[in-house]
């Protein structure tokens, strides 16, 4: 549970109305959606992971989200980037997405942030947030995302694709390991490749992003059997799913016993 009571909320007549598939289910209830009205969740990237997960977060009542990403809606982005559209091609993605979610549910609050996350804002962008979900499937902003998490002492939620495969976790230094403890340090720059020179299947951020959407949800109501400390493997070619058990790294230069890496580094 990540939502603490300092923070309450209440419900309206058309929020119970609007929510009650929710408040049907045990697991959620009135409680659940009070939290959930309560959560401020960053989401960092607009695109292909996070357009599942910015709109099922607001759907399903998550109080406030905060939006990162500095790029421009692209024809190409289409394809799978689900939450723009035609008539906001060369708009900024924050914009087109504020305007999607307004659509869905105008009493999310929405907070922009067109800009490029990096060590220089970072730290002043996300201290305000419960969780980040990270969906801008670059490595750079993932190692400083985990960096900046752990500093916080926040879950980050992780998601990646590659053509038609994909991984789903969630690194949590409290609970369990970080990325590092994973991946302990960046690829090089000729071994990362990007969706634009190899290609994804343009259903796959979909489907992954929904996995980082109901982690998050369990996150904030306090569900169990959590991707902490697990990670999730799914190849949408073969349509398997795998899972890996995930071991905190004593040694880990972020999270371990005697911790050395704290400068978040840009590894552009």
């Amino acid at each position: 549970m990540i939502i603490t009571n300092n923070r309450l909320e209440t419900l309206s007549k058309e929020e119970i109305n609007r929510y009650s598939r929710h408040l049907q289910l045990s697991e959620v209830g009135l409680e659940g959606q009070k939290r959930l009205k309560a959560a401020h969740v960053l989401i960092v990237g607009a695109g292909g992971l996070g357009s599942p997960v910015i709109l099922y977060l607001a759907a399903a009542g998550v109080g406030t989200l905060g939006i990162v990403d500095f790029d421009i809606v692209e024809e190409s982005n289409l394809q799978r980037q689900v939450i723009h559209s035609i008539s906001n091609i060369g708009k900024s993605k924050v914009a087109s997405a504020k305007e999607r979610v307004a659509a869905i549910n105008p009493s999310i609050n929405i907070k922009e942030y067109n800009t490029l996350l990096n060590r220089q804002n970072a730290i002043d962008i996300i201290k305000d947030y419960d969780l980040v979900a990270e969906t801008s499937d670059n490595y750079p902003t993932r190692y400083l995302i985990n960096d900046v998490t752990i500093s916080l002492g926040i879950p980050y939620v992780y998601g990646s694709i590659f053509q038609f495969e994909g991984q789903a976790s969630i690194f949590n230094a409290k609970e369990g390991p970080c990325y590092r403890c994973l991946y302990p340090s960046p690829p090089p720059i000729f071994d990362a490749p990007f969706c634009q020179e190899t290609g994804v299947m343009g259903v796959l951020p979909g489907i992954v992003g929904c996995i980082q959407a109901a982690e998050i949800v369990k996150l904030i109501i306090g569900g169990k059997n959590t991707l902490i400390g697990r990670l999730l493997l799914i190849d949408t070619w073969k349509m398997k799913f795998r899972e890996l058990k995930i071991d905190k790294n004593s040694a880990c230069s972020i999270c371990g016993k005697n911790p050395t890496n704290n400068n978040f580094i840009d590894y552009a």
